[in-house]
């Protein structure tokens, strides 16, 4: 049986399970539940846990482990003068068995010994997955069995059930800090290796960006340029340029929304400005290159500036466009949640409208406008497409918004594009960007919670 087949089955085990527990849980009382500890969804729940959740772990560390456990197999019984040519021989043979298995092209002829490979890790498969079946059916009808005969009237089903659900929050909560910082210490070790080929002060304070190696000691330009200012650079003079457009606009936009529009214009024009939230980042950058920039260089042109085709603003200003739905919205949800009592206080003391928004509604709405234009700062620092097409890929050291520069982002897809060794620091040091670009935000969130923290203390 298939993997996601056995799964759905497993899934409608569980819950026939749970009517079965919930249906035991009424007839043991004779329709008395007040004589049960719990509900009765609570003994079907029960049920239904203690049925399926075995063969669900069984499922899990079985996909888990099949793959290593069959390759191990299969390596062993290869040929000698297959596994005597090196570790990365073997894996060259391993994936061309695995593509075999799939269907898939390989990239030579295979020999008899890699189809015979093949064919030894379909069966090892078959017979596996069979076994998993057979194993998983079992589990369900025995624990479920088992949980269906423990339910009686002093059962604690709801504090069973209380309790997995708690392990269960706790392991999504250590799995997403767990894979947070597996995430920072895959980069921190990445650039550790990096800046042991590059001093990280030539880094940090290097005015020439040109990460372009060569292959051979006899070639120009064969130690490189790792200064990262003119990336830094460029990378909050755009995100800089697009607060500007999206603050104001959005702020003002969700102020009116919440606070001046009719219930008939909020309905439509919410929409409408969230709209823009889905639009993709590519058609942004196709908007940036073909309609914003030519108009930014007529009008310089016009005006006599001499505006480069790709430049800082024309990116910035696009990229704002983008950001305003994100501001709008999070601060119109801050906005309306406001307390109803705060705003009749005031003017019940003769404050108006205007008066109102700005001396009680805005100070007490602040600490999550500045979450939200957090989000936005974090969004603008991690945009690539739109400064792909619009700013270009020149690190030019410049503060000029009518030049082309470049982002950090940016530079990180360019450095890990294609098939790249990662043993030479013009790949390490994409690692040592997202690592750089980590420490701002990071910076950036401990003032935002400071400023919140400060406001918060004022207002509550």
């Amino acid at each position: 049986m298939q993997i996601d087949i056995l799964f759905i089955t497993l899934m409608l085990l569980s819950s026939a399970a749970f009517f079965i527990g919930r249906q035991r849980a009424s007839k043991i009382v004779q329709g008395q539940i007040q004589s049960l500890h719990s509900l009765p969804s609570f003994y079907g729940f029960f049920a239904a846990i203690w049925s399926g959740l075995p063969a669900i772990l069984l499922l899990a560390a079985w996909v888990v482990f099949e793959p290593a456990i069959i390759t191990n197999i299969v390596i062993a019984n290869l040929p000698e003068h297959i596994t005597s040519l090196g570790q990365s021989h073997v894996n060259l043979v391993v994936n061309d068995i695995h593509n075999l298995t799939l269907g898939n092209l390989t990239a030579t002829e295979p020999s008899a010994e890699i189809i015979a490979a093949a064919d030894q890790y379909k069966s090892l498969q078959a017979t596996s997955h069979m076994l998993l079946t057979i194993f998983s059916l079992l589990l369900v009808f025995g624990f479920g069995l088992v949980s269906v005969r423990k339910i009686h009237p002093q059962l604690r089903a709801r504090n069973v059930v209380e309790q997995v659900i708690k392990v269960f929050l706790f392991l999504c909560a250590c799995i997403a800090i767990l894979s947070t910082l597996g995430i920072v210490m895959s980069v921190l070790f990445e650039s550790i290796r990096f800046f042991k080929m590059i001093p990280i002060d030539d880094f940090l304070f290097g005015l020439t960006w040109s990460p372009q190696t060569a292959m051979r000691e006899d070639q120009v330009g064969s130690s490189g340029a790792f200064g990262a200012i003119p990336l830094f650079t460029g990378t909050l003079l755009i995100s800089f340029i697009a607060m500007m457009v999206a603050v104001p606009v959005g702020l003002m936009s969700a102020i009116y929304l919440s606070e001046y529009a009719s219930t008939k214009v909020r309905g439509i024009a919410k929409p409408l400005l969230e709209v823009l939230a889905g639009i993709p980042t590519v058609v942004y950058g196709f908007f940036a290159a073909l309609t914003v920039a030519p108009l930014l260089r007529g009008a310089g042109i016009s005006l006599g500036l001499d505006i480069a085709s790709e430049s800082a603003l024309a990116a910035g200003l696009v990229m704002g466009i983008m950001i305003i739905p994100l501001v709008s919205s999070l601060s119109d949800d801050v906005i309306n949640a406001v307390p109803q009592a705060m705003r009749d206080g005031a003017y019940g003391l003769g404050a108006t409208k205007s008066e109102t928004i700005r001396k009680v509604i805005f100070p007490a709405a602040l600490p999550g406008i500045v979450g939200g234009i957090l989000l936005a700062v974090s969004r603008a620092l991690g945009e690539t497409m739109i400064v792909v097409m619009a700013a270009g890929l020149a690190a030019n050291l410049t503060a000029n918004p009518l030049d082309a520069v470049t982002t950090v982002t940016v530079q990180i897809v360019t450095l890990l594009t294609g098939d790249q060794e990662f043993d030479s620091a013009k790949t390490l040091a994409a690692f040592a960007l997202g690592l750089v670009l980590f420490v701002i935000t990071l910076l950036l969130n401990v003032i935002a919670l400071r400023v919140v923290r400060k406001y918060r203390e004022q207002y509550e």
